[in-house]
C-alpha cells in the first residue's frame, strides 16, 4: 500500500488524523488516570460506622533524627487492628512507611501517601527484591482521616495484625522494624518509586503492648532520678554513656514498684536506650565516674555492676510493677551504687548537644507483700557453646530443667509478670516457651525479629505461673553468614549471648537457671571432627576450646554435626543460689528435656480463627 495515493481525498486524510489524535489522547489519559486500587486523598469520606480510637494516642515514637515524622499508634486486640496516626512536621510531595523483617528496604510491606502532581493518593504497596515499589492488589491499610494541623500533615489509617496478604506483614508480639521515607517530586505512577534513590529511615518499637490499665501508686510514693550529670553528647553516630550513682548512707529497705525515662527536651530522637544496673553487694566501694562504657580506662568494678533494676528503650512507656510486688531497692543486703547506662544515637553527629537524661525511679517505704526478683535463663557465658561460621539460621537452646525448679521454686512457683531478651549482633529471635510434663504449654516471651540495638524489659500480657518440676527453654537464633570464623560465647559483643532475664515474683534464692552442652562430649566432636577431616592428631584437653573451635575445618558437615550434638548430648546445668553457688545435688551430665508435644501455631481472623486470648492467672494467696 502506497501512503500517497493521488485517489485518497482530503476529507479522507482529515479524518485520519482525528481518529490518531483521539487514540493518541486515549493513551496518554488512561497513562496519567489514578490508580485503580489507590484512595484520592481530597474524595475520603469518613465511615461513621468506623469510629476513630479514642486520642491522643497511647504510644508513639519519632522516627527521624530531626523529629519531622512522629509515629503513634493505639491498638484493638478485640478486632485484632492496629490504628496508626503518622505526623509529617513538612510533608512536599508524599511519605513512605513500612514494615520489613530486619529494616531492609527490599521486600517490605508498604503504606504510601503520593501525589502525581495534580492529585494525592493513599495505597498499600510492597517493594520487590531491588526496591522497585508496586501498588498491592489486596487493599489492607484502610485510610481514616488526612488533615492539615497548626504542627504538620495528619494521616490516620487502621491495619489487621494479619492480612494473609503474602507480601504484607505480619504484627505480632516483639520488635517491629519501621522504614520511612520522604517523597520529594511528584509521581506520575507509584511503579516510579525506587526506595534506594530516595530518603529513608529505620526505627524499631514495640507495636503490639499490653492492654491492662496501669496500677494506682501509693499515696507514699517518693522518686529517685538516675540521670546523666549534663553530659556533651559525643558528635559521634554511636556512644554508650556509663555514670555511677551512690544511693544515701543507710538508707532502708524499699520496694521500687514503678520507672520511667526522663528525657532532656531536644533529645528525644537521639536517647535510643538506658538501663540502671545495681552493682554487686559484695563490692564495698564503687569509684565516681562518668563518660563511655567503653573507654578502656575506666574504673574495673563496673563490671560488677550487672544486676538490671530498670530498661527503657525509644517509644517504650512507664513500667509498673504488680499490686503485690516491689523490686527491692536500699537495705543491708542491697549495694549502694547504681550504674546508668545510656546508649546515644546522633546519626546526623550533632555536637555540643548537653543532655541529663535518664530513669526515674518511683518507691514506697511500705513495702509490699512480696520482692520482685529477676532471673536468668537460658545459656551460661561459655566458649563451650558456639555458633559456626557462614550460617543463616543456627539455634542454640539454653535449659532451666526440671529438677532445678523442683528443687528451687516454693510449692506455688513463681509468676512471671516481664522478661528483657538478650542476644549480641548474630542474634535474630529469642523465644522462651514453658514445658510441663512434656507440654509447651505457654510462650513467655518471643521475639522473631530481635536486634540487639533495641532491648528494654517487656511486660507479659498474662502473668504466667512457673510450678515446680516445670521446665523453661529458651531458644535463640543466629546469623553467620558475614563471619569467617565461629562465634564463641562470651561477654564482647562479638561473642554471643542466649538470655532471658525474667522479673518474677515472690523471690527466691534462684537467681540462674541456664546451661551448656557437656564438655566431655565436646570433646569427642573434635575428635571425631579432625579425624573426619584427616587430622589424627588429637588435641583434646591440651588447648582451650577457644583454641580448638578456630582449628577445625569448618563446613556444612561440621555445622551440622555441631548442631546434633547440642541437641542430644547431656547437657551441664547451673542451677544457682543469689550467692553464685550451686544448690546442693547432682548438675553435671544431665539428660537434656524432652518435648513431646508443641503449641500449635496461633489463627487469625483472615485464617478462619481467633488469636488465642485468655484472661490473666490469679495472683498468689
Amino acid at each position: 500500500m502506497r501512503v500517497c495515493n493521488k485517489n485518497l481525498r482530503l476529507q479522507d486524510i482529515t479524518i485520519m488524523y482525528f481518529t490518531a489524535l483521539a487514540a493518541l489522547m486515549v493513551i496518554l489519559v488512561a497513562s496519567y488516570q489514578g490508580p485503580t486500587d489507590a484512595i484520592e486523598v481530597s474524595r475520603l469520606k469518613l465511615n461513621p460506622s468506623s469510629p476513630l480510637p479514642p486520642l491522643p494516642m497511647p504510644f508513639h515514637v519519632p522516627l527521624d533524627p530531626h523529629g519531622y515524622l512522629q509515629l503513634a499508634w493505639n491498638i484493638s486486640y478485640a478486632n485484632q487492628e492496629v490504628y496508626m496516626e503518622l505526623r509529617v512536621a513538612d510533608i512536599k510531595h508524599g511519605v513512605v512507611l513500612g514494615m520489613s523483617d530486619r529494616g531492609e528496604l527490599t521486600n517490605a510491606d508498604l503504606v504510601v501517601l503520593w501525589d502525581s502532581g495534580a492529585n494525592s493518593y493513599f495505597g498499600d504497596a510492597w517493594s520487590d527484591s531491588e526496591g522497585h515499589v508496586s501498588l498491592d492488589s489486596q487493599q489492607d491499610y484502610e485510610l481514616m482521616e488526612a488533615k492539615h494541623k497548626a504542627d504538620g500533615f495528619y494521616l490516620l489509617f487502621k491495619r489487621p495484625f494479619s492480612t494473609c496478604d503474602p507480601r504484607d506483614y505480619l504484627i505480632e508480639e516483639g520488635t517491629v522494624h519501621i522504614i520511612y521515607g520522604f517523597l520529594d517530586e511528584p509521581l506520575v505512577s507509584l511503579e516510579q518509586l525506587n526506595l534506594s534513590r530516595i530518603h529513608t529511615g529505620l526505627q524499631r518499637v514495640l507495636m503490639l503492648r499490653p492492654d491492662t490499665p496501669s496500677p494506682t501508686l501509693p499515696p507514699d510514693v517518693r522518686t529517685l532520678d538516675v540521670v546523666s550529670p549534663n553530659v556533651i553528647i559525643p558528635s559521634q553516630e554511636t556512644t554508650y554513656w556509663c555514670f555511677i550513682q551512690k544511693l544515701p548512707e543507710n538508707i532502708p529497705k524499699n520496694h521500687i514498684v514503678m520507672y520511667e525515662s526522663v528525657i532532656t527536651p531536644g533529645n528525644e530522637a537521639i536517647v535510643h536506650h538506658m538501663e540502671v544496673f545495681e552493682c554487686s553487694p559484695d563490692v564495698r566501694d564503687v569509684p565516681e565516674y562518668s563518660g563511655s562504657c567503653d573507654d578502656k580506662m575506666k574504673p574495673g568494678k563496673l563490671n560488677f555492676c550487672r544486676h538490671v533494676l530498670a530498661a527503657w528503650a525509644m517509644g517504650a512507656e512507664a513500667f509498673y510493677y504488680p499490686p503485690d510486688a516491689g523490686m527491692p531497692m536500699g537495705g543491708s543486703s542491697s549495694s549502694r551504687f547504681l550504674r546508668l547506662e545510656v546508649h546515644y544515637h546522633n546519626p546526623l553527629l550533632i555536637s555540643g548537644r548537653r543532655d541529663s537524661s535518664g530513669i526515674r525511679l518511683h518507691y514506697t517505704p511500705s513495702l509490699r507483700r512480696y520482692d520482685a526478683g529477676i532471673m536468668e535463663l537460658g545459656l551460661v557465658y561459655t566458649p563451650i557453646m558456639a555458633i559456626p561460621p557462614k550460617q543463616h539460621t543456627f539455634y542454640l537452646n539454653g535449659y532451666c530443667t526440671s529438677k532445678c525448679t523442683q528443687t528451687a521454686l516454693p510449692s506455688g512457683g513463681m509468676y512471671i509478670f516481664a522478661s528483657q531478651l538478650h542476644t549480641h549482633l548474630a542474634g535474630r529471635g529469642v523465644r522462651t516457651v514453658l514445658v510441663r510434663g512434656g507440654k509447651e504449654m505457654k510462650v513467655v516471651q518471643e521475639d522473631k525479629h530481635f536486634s540487639t540495638h533495641y532491648q528494654t524489659i517487656r511486660v507479659l500480657r498474662k502473668m504466667l505461673n512457673v510450678l515446680p518440676g516445670d521446665v523453661l527453654i529458651t531458644k535463640c537464633t543466629f546469623n553467620t553468614e558475614d563471619r569467617s570464623k565461629p562465634t564463641l560465647g562470651g561477654f564482647g559483643i562479638m561473642d554471643e549471648m542466649c538470655v532471658n532475664y525474667i522479673h518474677y515474683y515472690p523471690r527466691t534464692q534462684l537467681e540462674l537457671c541456664k546451661s551448656h552442652v557437656d564438655p566431655g562430649y565436646l570433646q569427642k566432636y573434635f575428635n571425631f571432627i579432625n579425624r573426619f577431616h584427616g587430622n589424627d592428631q588429637c588435641v583434646c584437653g591440651e588447648v582451650s576450646v577457644t583454641e580448638q573451635y578456630s582449628q577445625l575445618q569448618w563446613d556444612a558437615f561440621s555445622g551440622e554435626v555441631l548442631d546434633s550434638l547440642y541437641n542430644t548430648a547431656p547437657i551441664s546445668m547451673h542451677c544457682n543460689q543469689s550467692s553464685a553457688r550451686l544448690f546442693p545435688g547432682e548438675w553435671d551430665k544431665q539428660p537434656v528435656p524432652v518435648v513431646t508435644s508443641i503449641l500449635e501455631k496461633p489463627r487469625y481472623p483472615c485464617e478462619g480463627g481467633a488469636h488465642p486470648t485468655s484472661k490473666p492467672l490469679t495472683p498468689p494467696v
